[in-house]
């Protein structure tokens, strides 16, 4: 099956007429609006394709209502199942904007050594101001990277590359 990226979780039902209250996995879930299709994990009954017919946030969750599911009875078992969108149906990123989960993995070079392998992106931390890349080093240990334009000189996604400049300190 091609790749498929979690955007959220059924947490419960929402009356009585088939609707979920989803936990979003995004940064911004007024991007259930403009999704058409997900893929909901179905258990057993494998991947299942439900059409988006109404989307509203509510508090922290999105209220989501799916086409052809007009009933609490139809939507109640998948309470805590993942939703899930495509490769090809990810919302569109502006310019220098990347996935975590295309970054994760993606092999790391620094600008006083751009042939050999710093480390490896092992996490992304979100921390409000800027992301954090926790590089694992090549040589044992960790190192954290604040994402800004000083430190990240490039990211090559479909190389799975990235190179960087170390501040002085971040080694120290």
């Amino acid at each position: 099956m091609e790749d498929l990226y979690q955007v959220g979780s059924i947490t419960q039902t929402h009356g009585i007429r088939g609707e979920v209250k989803v936990f979003p996995l995004t940064d911004d879930i007024s991007r259930f609006k403009n999704m058409k299709n997900l893929l909901l994990d179905g258990g057993k009954d494998g991947y299942i394709t439900l059409e988006v017919e109404n989307a509203r946030p509510q508090k922290n969750l999105v209220i989501l209502k799916f086409k052809g599911i007009d009933n609490i009875n139809d939507i109640e078992k998948y309470k805590g199942k993942g939703l899930y969108v495509t490769k090809e149906n990810r919302v569109a990123l502006k310019k220098d904007e990347y996935f975590i989960a295309d970054l994760i993995g993606c092999n790391v070079f620094t600008d006083e050594n751009p042939d050999e392998k710093f480390g490896v992106i092992s996490d992304v931390m979100e921390t409000g101001a800027n992301d954090v890349y926790d590089i694992e080093l090549e040589k044992g240990g960790n190192v954290l990277v604040p994402a800004i334009k000083d430190c990240i000189l490039g990211v090559d996604i479909e190389n799975r590359r990235v190179d960087i400049h170390l501040m002085k300190g971040l080694m120290d």
